[in-house]
C-alpha cells in the first residue's frame, strides 16, 4: 500500500541518529555529497541501515577531499547568472528565490523572467528581493528561457524552476562541475523530493521523478559515450531543466530553445530534451553532477499528477518531432531505436516500469501513452500558434 513519507537529509560524519517514528525517504551524503537514498520503515535503525548500504561508498569518502574540492573552486568562483522563469506563482517563487539567495557562492547575479503574467504580483517578490526582474510578453518556456539568453552575457546560466529549492551548495557544485570538465557546454544535477506528503508525490517519485534512473554517479555525455548512450533514446538521460546550467554562448550556438515545445505550448515540454540533445549531436559535451542538488515540490493531488505525465508523454514525441523536422537526417537512426523504445514501454523489468509500485494507478501510464500519440500534433500546433504571434 501506498504510503507518504518524511523527506529528510542524513548527512555524514555529522550525522544524529534518528528515530523514525514514520515512514521516511532519507537522502544520505557525506560532508554533504549526496550518495544515495534510502527508505527507512518505522523502528528502522538508521544507522545501520545506512552502512549496510552505502558503507564502501561513505568510507571511500570520508577523508574531507571533497570539500576541499569544493573550496578549491570557491576560490576562482566565475561568474554565474541564475535565472528562473515563472508565471503566476508568486508565493512559490518566493521561496525559490530565498533559496538561491542563501547560496554559499561568492559570485553570482538573479534573473527572474516573468512569463506572460496576470498580475504584477510577481514583479512585487522579485523586486522585493532586489533581484533583477525583466517581463517576456509572449506566452510559453521557451520565450522565457530565450529571453533570459537575449538579457544576459556571456557568463554561466544556471536554471531553476519556481516550484523548487536549492541546495545552499549548488551553485559551487555547477562551478565545480565545469572546473573539472572545462570542454563542457552543459552542466545538470540531481532534482530529489522536497516533500512526499500525498500519494501523488509518491508515485510521482515511483515514475522516476525529474532523476529519470540517473541516480547520484556522476556521469560525462559526449561524443566519446555516444556508443553506450545514444543522444536520441533514451531520452533524458542526461539532465532536466529543471536543474541545469549553460555556458551562455553553447545555448546561443544552438539556436536557443524551441519556442513551440515547453510550458504554456500545446506539447506542454521538451523543450530542454531538445536542447540537451542537440548539444550532443553538434559533438558538445553535458556534464551530470548529482551534487548540484536542488529540491522539488512535486503536485501535490492525483488531478495534477495525471496531467503531468500526460504532458510528459505530449511534449517526448513533440520533442522527437522537432528534431526530425530540423534533421530530416535523423529519421533512420530514430526508426533503428523505434524497437528498444516501444519494449521498453511495457517491459515491466525495464528502467521505465521497475520501480513502479503495486499501488501505482495504471491509468496514469495509459494517459502518459495517450500523450505520446498527440505529441507530433501539438508540436505542429504550437509552431503555428508562434508563427501567428510573431506576425
Amino acid at each position: 500500500m501506498t504510503q507518504p513519507m518524511t523527506v529528510a537529509d542524513y548527512n555524514l560524519p555529522a550525522a544524529m541518529k534518528p528515530d523514525i517514528s514514520e515512514k521516511s525517504w532519507l537522502l544520505v551524503r557525506v560532508h554533504t555529497e549526496p550518495i544515495g537514498a534510502l527508505i527507512a520503515e518505522p523502528g528502522t535503525d538508521v544507522e545501520a541501515a545506512v552502512h549496510a548500504k552505502f558503507g564502501p561508498t561513505i568510507a571511500a569518502k570520508l577523508d574531507g577531499g571533497f570539500l576541499r574540492g569544493r573550496d578549491a573552486v570557491l576560490g576562482s568562483a566565475p561568474p554565474i547568472t541564475v535565472v528562473i522563469c515563472t508565471r503566476d506563482q508568486p508565493e512559490a517563487l518566493a521561496t525559490a528565490l530565498d533559496s538561491v539567495l542563501a547560496q554559499r557562492y561568492p559570485n553570482f547575479a538573479v534573473l527572474v523572467v516573468d512569463n506572460a503574467p496576470a498580475t504584477d504580483a510577481t514583479e512585487k517578490v522579485a523586486r522585493g528581493r532586489g533581484v533583477r526582474y525583466t517581463r517576456e510578453p509572449r506566452p510559453g518556456l521557451s520565450n522565457a528561457r530565450n529571453r533570459a539568453l537575449r538579457e544576459t552575457g556571456d557568463e554561466i546560466l544556471a536554471w531553476l524552476d519556481d516550484d523548487e529549492v536549492a541546495d545552499e551548495h549548488w551553485l559551487a557544485e555547477i562551478a565545480r562541475g565545469f572546473a573539472e570538465h572545462p570542454e563542457a557546454d552543459v552542466v545538470t544535477g540531481v532534482v530529489v523530493p522536497a516533500e512526499l506528503a500525498t500519494d501523488a508525490q509518491v508515485w510521482f517519485e515511483e515514475f522516476g521523478g525529474h532523476s529519470k534512473g540517473r541516480g547520484f554517479t556522476a556521469a560525462v555525455f559526449s561524443p566519446a559515450t555516444r556508443k553506450v548512450q545514444s543522444p536520441l533514446y533514451p531520452l533524458p538521460p542526461f539532465g532536466a531543466g529543471a536543474n541545469m546550467a549553460w555556458k551562455a554562448a553553447a545555448a546561443r550556438a544552438i539556436g536557443g530553445f524551441d519556442p513551440a515545445l515547453g510550458a504554456g505550448t500545446p506539447a506542454m515540454g521538451g523543450e530542454d530534451t531538445v536542447a540537451f540533445t542537440k548539444v550532443l549531436l553538434r559533438g558538445g559535451t553535458i556534464a551530470y553532477r548529482p551534487a548540484a542538488l536542488t529540491r522539488h515540490v512535486h503536485r501535490r493531488d492525483l488531478a495534477g499528477l495525471e496531467r503531468q505525465l500526460y504532458g510528459y508523454g505530449v511534449g517526448l514525441t513533440a520533442a522527437y518531432t522537432s528534431l526530425v523536422l530540423q534533421r530530416p537526417s535523423l529519421i533512420p537512426r530514430l526508426l533503428a531505436l523505434a524497437p528498444t523504445a516501444l519494449r521498453d514501454l511495457r517491459n515491466p523489468q525495464g528502467d521505465r516500469l521497475a520501480s513502479i509500485g503495486p499501488d501505482f494507478p495504471m491509468h496514469i501510464l495509459a494517459g502518459n501513452r495517450r500523450g505520446m500519440l498527440r505529441g507530433p500534433a501539438a508540436y505542429l500546433r504550437g509552431r503555428r500558434q508562434q508563427r501567428a504571434v510573431r506576425s
